[in-house]
């Protein structure tokens, strides 16, 4: 896990050639509950989130990116320098649920798994507090632009 490896299928034409696919979920009281997206190189966006809470149902969403999008969408994952980390010596996933990311760009392909994360304690007092950093406010970089992504093309009545 964490090792990002060579490939010339995955070879970068361009600033915006970029996937990302990331997962927080955990097996609780009201079952699987789970959050996850992807962004792929071709400009599609997917989301769900699955909250059995008050028996709620999944909510899917799908929607096209620009190109300008999906740009800064490279920048941020390349200014973070996630694909410089490993996860080695962060907390495997237990009970309390997982956390996943997985990344192809610039020739790069990673996968991360490492325990839930709630707070930045949990990550201050990991093995690795620098590289868990990198991943935990990547992770919220990406979540907040995708939330507000689908928030604002869904969106029913103007502000």
């Amino acid at each position: 896990f964490g090792t990002a490896t060579m490939s010339s299928s995955d070879a970068s034409d361009g600033d915006s050639d970029v996937y990302v696919r990331c997962y927080t979920g955990h097996h609780g009281k009201f079952g699987h509950e789970y959050m996850e997206f992807e962004i792929t190189a071709a400009g599609r966006l997917r989301y769900a989130n699955d909250s059995k809470y008050k028996n709620d149902s999944i909510i899917r969403k799908e929607v096209t990116l620009s190109k300008s999008v999906l740009k800064e969408v490279a920048r941020i994952v390349h200014e973070s320098k996630i694909l410089e980390q490993n996860d080695r010596y962060w907390p495997t996933p237990s009970r309390n649920g997982r956390m996943e990311m997985e990344i192809r760009s610039k020739g790069k392909h990673i996968y991360f798994e490492t325990d839930k994360l709630d707070t930045l304690g949990q990550v201050e007092d990991s093995r690795d507090p620098k590289g868990l950093q990198v991943f935990y406010f990547l992770g919220q970089d990406l979540k907040c632009l995708v939330l507000s992504l689908i928030h604002m093309h869904f969106k029913i009545k103007p502000i």
